[in-house]
């Protein structure tokens, strides 16, 4: 198996801003993995909340190459498996997960759905990401970009008024991501009066390891509450469960699409909503993400939507939400 790694700047159409940082660029990494004639692609963007970057990455996946190169590759679990003993970081693990699962899909001459038993009979529309702005700004981007789901960063002084002067808009529906920035009472609050204003649901209200007011809020919010930074690993599902109604998987925190099955299978168990999101990837992650939403009751892959130009082609968003998967094997992914 050949191994090739390359570093992205990916360009936005807009400064994206949530509560706790603001960027114009986003940094990424592709990992191409060939074999027998077939190269799968896979991607991780760099995180400064969790430390990562493009660098350290390629640095992690560099010291294992000679590894990689000689390994007897069956398929992505076992694979997987074999990271997982490396200690690389879970961004490294799911570049190389994602490359290894359209590498599986492309050399069976399937796509990963119809491999993991699924059809594309339903599955969730993506939601449009609307990062923290200037009213104005944040209404430009809305009609910019017409969606019947959008995702409405706060975590600001203004958060409910923010979201009233949005509502005279559009009748699409809300959902809100604070980022942590708010307290157990400012979300108890506050989802009285978004759920009035549309909104769907509230994901990551409070930081990560505030289990005890999240029981607070599972007892008084009139909105359901979904997990993110609270939902990093497969792990973390089971507590999530008895202080959230849903939980927000993001491939790279996690480790690519292998541990992700699994948590969509045990949260469902758990009678959780599941949901996956991405980190503003190319259509190489998002491809990937695309591949799971018949599993999915909401999904957030808007991350190609967002840049200012993209590096690959596979899944396709249409301006009407509507969605054309790709008919090669895997992701579906071809790098431009």
């Amino acid at each position: 198996m050949q191994i090739s790694l390359k570093k992205y700047i990916l360009p936005l159409k807009h400064t994206f801003s949530i509560s706790r940082e603001s960027h114009d660029f986003q940094d990424s990494l592709i990992v191409s993995l060939t074999l027998n004639g077939q190269t799968g692609y896979g991607e991780a963007t760099s995180n400064p909340y969790y430390k990562i970057s493009v660098e350290s990455m390629m640095a992690e996946i560099n010291a294992i190459k000679n590894e990689l190169e000689n390994f007897d590759y069956k398929t992505p679990e076992i694979l997987h498996a074999f990271l997982v003993t490396k200690g690389l970081s879970n961004f490294s693990i799911c570049a190389l997960d994602i490359a290894s699962h359209d590498l599986y899909g492309k050399l069976l001459g399937k796509p990963l759905y119809k491999i993991w038993g699924t059809t594309l009979d339903k599955f969730p529309t993506t939601n449009y990401t609307i990062g923290i702005a200037s009213i104005d700004k944040m209404v430009y981007k809305m009609k910019e970009m017409p969606w019947p789901i959008y995702k409405i960063k706060l975590g600001t002084n203004d958060d409910v008024s923010i979201v009233r002067e949005l509502r005279k808009h559009t009748d699409a529906i809300f959902r809100i991501d604070a980022n942590c920035a708010w307290t157990a009472k400012e979300t108890i609050y506050n989802a009285s009066l978004l759920k009035d204003l549309g909104v769907e649901f509230l994901e990551q209200p409070l930081k990560a390891d505030n289990w005890e007011g999240m029981e607070e809020v599972m007892h008084q919010s009139v909105l359901p509450v979904i997990a993110d930074e609270s939902c990093i690993v497969e792990s973390d599902v089971e507590k999530c469960g008895l202080h959230y109604s849903g939980i927000n998987i993001k491939l790279t925190k996690c480790g690519g699409l292998t541990p992700a099955l699994r948590m969509i299978k045990k949260g469902k168990e758990m009678g959780l909503k599941v949901m996956v999101g991405c980190m503003t990837e190319s259509t190489v992650g998002i491809s990937a993400i695309a591949q799971l939403t018949p599993q999915l009751d909401y999904v957030d892959m808007d991350g190609a939507l967002l840049l200012k130009e993209d590096i690959a082609k596979g899944i396709i968003i249409n301006n009407d939400a509507s969605v054309i998967f790709p008919t090669l094997g895997g992701s579906g992914v071809i790098l431009n």
